[in-house]
């Protein structure tokens, strides 16, 4: 199944390359790729190729934080949302925009900045309170309120900066540059990287604190580091493709339909499931309604707000 999914996130790569406001012929995209002039050359590097790397760390990163969190959490309606990703990233930026209106270069810097620290802010309050999978939920959601409170007062006391921020709480990717990709990528590396190598302890997490302890795993520790982890690779995530919702939220989901439970595989597969949705869905939003563009973030909103809806009824009918 993970080397499905690797070729379906590659021939979905290959395609977004292929389609868009213009169509490429496979010549044109190889010739492109090892460097050729001319229009579809410029169309391929400048827009296309940062464009689907981009979709594909985004949906990384994100499907990532989300795995974690619903593992440690024990809940699967937890998401980057719920840690104060989006929040702190949306605060960050619209304080950026409100005090330094011409700093626009600097919205990826204050977003990843913002979600970082608001995450660690709610993994402090969490451990203050003792680090239980119910702490990090509530204050998360404390915090997230708060933020959003910022949010929504800067933009009534400036419309010109709610003009700005509107995109960047959609979610998109485009502009995207490659020399933007370079810090999340590493962020998002190491974070799927240590999570994995860690990814047995972090199973037993699911088994409850009391079994996990009397098995000789650090609660506390391993959850504080999934949770920095899972902060880490949302925050990368977000500081180029905006507040992209229910990416988090929805691909764990599809992932253990396809691997189970195991995170040693849950991981990798909702890395892939996440770049394959997010570049799917940016393709979708560049070709349905062409010329005009949809940002992936809307795109992802219909694909994710049934999804949702599903998931809420499901757990009801469980209950």
């Amino acid at each position: 199944m993970l080397v499905l999914l690797g070729v379906l996130l590659i021939l979905t790569a290959l395609a977004a390359l292929f389609f868009g406001g213009s169509k490429l012929s496979p010549s044109q995209v190889l010739s492109g790729l090892l460097g050729g002039e001319g229009v579809s050359g410029v169309i391929l590097r400048a827009v296309r190729l940062p464009r689907v790397l981009a979709g594909v760390l985004a949906g990384v990163g994100l499907a990532v934080s989300g795995c974690l969190l619903q593992s440690v959490t024990d809940n699967g309606l937890a998401s980057p949302n719920i840690i104060g990703v989006n929040a702190g990233a949306g605060a960050a930026v619209i304080c950026l925009l409100f005090f330094f209106p011409r700093a626009t270069a600097a919205m990826p810097f204050a977003a990843f900045l913002g979600a970082l620290a608001a995450t660690l802010l709610i993994v402090a309050l969490a451990r203050r309170i003792g680090m239980r999978r119910s702490s990090v939920i509530l204050a998360g959601m404390a915090l997230t309120a708060i933020l959003n409170a910022v949010i929504s007062f800067l933009s009534l006391l400036d419309s010109d900066v709610l003009a700005t921020y509107s995109y960047f709480s959609v979610g998109g990717l485009s502009g995207v540059s490659l020399d933007r990709l370079w810090l999340p990528l590493a962020f998002i590396c190491l974070a799927l990287g240590l999570s994995v190598l860690f990814s047995r302890r972090l199973m037993v997490l699911s088994l409850g604190d009391g079994m996990a302890l009397s098995l000789g795993v650090p609660v506390k520790r391993m959850r504080l580091l999934a949770l920095v982890c899972a902060s880490a690779s949302a925050a990368a995530a977000v500081s180029f493709a905006g507040l992209l919702g229910f990416v988090g939220l929805i691909v764990p989901h599809l992932a253990r339909r396809l691997v189970g439970e195991d995170l040693r595989f849950l991981l990798p597969a909702s890395a892939m499931t996440g770049g394959i949705l997010v570049v799917l869905a940016d393709l979708v939003g560049r070709t349905l309604f062409a010329p005009t563009e949809v940002p992936v973030g809307i795109v992802m909103a219909l694909i994710g707000a049934p999804f949702f809806l599903i998931l809420l009824l499901g757990g009801k009918k469980h209950a």
